[in-house]
């Protein structure tokens, strides 16, 4: 398969299943800064200021915690149909056929489970959401840079985006003792928009946002870090696609990330690197966050997710 073929156009949206629905929707609103857009009983879909995607964020008010779904963007229905018939082909499991989508903005997609069984959407002619230029000290997310999951076998999984969805892989993180650990993978010029690393079980790693700038990132991070949020990891910076880093616990335990300046590339010419983050600059070029140890492993860890092989209800 070469890029002229790939049919994912970029990431949309990261769906949660949350029990505190209105502990939730309050973190991720007043602390975290983004727009509850769209809202109905129990369910929530906020919107990141400067994205043209309706919502980054869907809660759905659940008796579990789970991660629903991830959302990509294709180009038009012809794309999504050709996905949806390629995918079947290759016995993977379509969770619904190609139609028209309920969901704000409406749109044309279709879904499925991927190899760990977690839910995917990929999606077309979704409604452009009005937004905006950030201005300068807005310390809110412009948009939803990238997920990382965690996955068992990841190397099946990192194969499985590749061969099917046709996802490239940018870098490659590993340890002497452990391996590789972790792979950044990408479906547009941005070094990544999903990563895959190896957990003890399947579940959301992280999902991270941009911010406007180092300076509207720092100043976010500096809020949440006033307002009492458990820091999980940072600030500091990443070397493999060069973004700055912030983690931090929303209040049901998933580990949520500011970021700015994520590294775009060349992909004509890019070669991906196979980075040892034994050496400390690696996981950190600056030297200011915490070390990277078992209490940062362990929340990027997350909980069991109870949502594999099983569709989210809407």
């Amino acid at each position: 398969m070469t890029n002229d073929e790939r049919l994912i156009t970029h990431l949309r949206h990261v769906d949660l299943a949350v029990p505190d629905y209105d502990r939730q929707l309050e973190f991720y609103t007043d602390m975290w800064g983004l727009d509850a857009e769209t809202s109905d009983e129990g369910i929530a879909f906020l919107a990141a200021a400067g994205s043209p995607e309706q919502y980054s964020v869907r809660l759905r008010k659940a008796a579990e915690k789970r991660l629903d779904l991830i959302a990509f963007g294709a180009a038009n229905e012809t794309d999504v149909n050709a996905l949806a018939e390629r995918l079947g082909r290759a016995g993977v499991t379509l969770v619904s056929e190609p139609g028209k989508l309920q969901t704000p903005g409406g749109g044309y997609g279709f879904r499925f489970f991927d190899i760990d069984g977690r839910t995917v959407e990929v999606s077309c002619d979704v409604a452009v959401r009005q937004h905006r230029r950030l201005e300068e000290g807005e310390s809110v997310p412009v948009k939803l840079s990238h997920v990382v999951i965690n996955s068992p076998n990841p190397e099946a999984t990192v194969a499985f985006y590749d061969k099917h969805l046709n996802f490239a892989l940018s870098d490659t993180l590993m340890h002497p003792r452990m391996g590789e650990m972790m792979w950044f993978l990408r479906t547009n010029r941005w070094h990544h928009s999903l990563a895959i690393a190896r957990g003890p079980h399947v579940s959301l790693h992280h999902a991270s946002f941009e911010m406007r700038g180092i300076d509207e990132y720092m100043r976010g991070t500096g809020r949440l870090l006033r307002g009492g949020v458990e820091k999980v990891w940072g600030p500091g910076r990443h070397m493999a696609g060069n973004n700055t880093f912030s983690y931090f616990l929303d209040p049901h335990g998933n580990t949520i990330e500011y970021t700015t300046e994520l590294e775009e590339l060349d992909e004509d010419s890019w070669h991906p690197h196979l980075y040892d983050f034994s050496d400390p600059t690696v996981s950190d070029q600056w030297g200011t966050a915490n070390p990277m140890n078992e209490f940062v492993a362990k929340q990027s860890f997350n909980d069991v997710d109870r949502g594999v092989f099983v569709a989210p209800p809407v």
